[in-house]
């Protein structure tokens, strides 16, 4: 089956010559690996027993309901916050032995909001991703300068540098996030709902821009997403959540089949194949439909 298509030239990708990254971690370990991994805000518990691992250069996508876990554990996987219970490793190394400042370097974070107080201009945001990189009390360098440019234009907003942020559309704005994100130089990008609040139009070109560089800049990519069109279209592997566990883990056909998704959001979605692209469809079904779904999607 073929996937969608990527190639979109002069976007999605540092030019040869860009500053080198720092040395990467070993290939040999997943980009994650949790085992019981367990986590509760007060009087809620948020993460039970999760098993997960997630393999380096995968476009891996987080699926279930709100409440779920997806932020939580998305959290979990930055650094922002500690397992409680079981063992989580991210990029071959226990949570716990990473220092802060050495793993801001190798995670990148793409929020789902990102309040602005501050008229940032886009070149000036995008620049703050070099921060975990700069000694404190330095300003940018020539190099980070440099870097920043270049994860402009991998994003198509280098147009824009000298805009207000505060001023652009939300499409342009996250752009601007993920250029942000890949100023970072990281290893592991994590996406907290990308499509939130664009059109149709911006939501696959966005997704579409985060897989070229996912490929081109040998990234691994978690994104905790709703939109299940969205995710059989660009994920090599998807996992369900639901309250806090994870139900099922895999690729797309194995995961993503009317029992399941039934199971994990609690209403019919007629699962059916697009016959141009070989991707799955779904379809959520209203009134008395569920038995026809159920009878159409039974392959699937």
């Amino acid at each position: 089956m073929r996937r969608a298509s990527r190639k979109s030239p002069g976007r999605g990708r540092l030019p040869e010559a860009a500053v080198a990254a720092p040395p990467r971690t070993s290939d040999a370990s997943p980009a994650v690996r949790a085992r019981g991994v367990g986590f509760s805000y007060p009087d809620t518990p948020a993460i039970v027993d999760l098993d997960l691992e997630v393999e380096r250069g995968a476009f891996f996508g987080l699926l279930g309901p709100n409440g779920a876990g997806k932020s939580t554990l998305l959290s979990l996987l930055s650094g922002v916050l500690p397992p409680q219970r079981g063992s989580l490793e991210i990029l071959g190394r226990p949570t716990g032995r990473w220092p802060r400042a050495e793993l801001a370097r190798r995670v990148a974070v793409v929020p789902q909001r990102f309040e602005i107080s501050f008229p940032f201009t886009v070149s000036e945001l995008v620049l703050l991703g070099r921060m975990p990189h700069r000694p404190a009390l330095f300003g940018e360098s020539e190099s980070d300068r440099l870097i920043a440019r270049r994860a402009m234009e991998a994003t198509g907003v280098l147009h824009l540098a000298a805009r207000r942020v505060t001023g652009l559309s939300g499409g342009e704005q996250k752009r601007v996030l993920v250029a942000k994100a890949l100023a970072q130089q990281p290893e592991l990008l994590l996406l907290d709902e990308p499509a939130a609040h664009l059109d149709i139009r911006h939501q696959v070109s966005l997704h579409r821009l985060i897989d070229e560089i996912r490929q081109r800049e040998k990234l691994t990519v978690i994104a905790a997403m709703h939109d299940l069109n969205l995710a059989a279209a660009f994920c090599d592997r998807v996992a369900l959540l639901q309250q806090g566990r994870v139900t099922a883990a895999g690729l797309v056909p194995e995961v993503m089949t009317y029992r399941r998704l039934r199971e994990t959001f609690g209403i019919d979605i007629y699962v059916g194949v697009n016959e141009i692209t070989g991707h799955r469809l779904f379809t959520p079904m209203t009134g008395d439909t569920g038995n026809e779904a159920q009878k159409s999607s039974t392959k699937l």
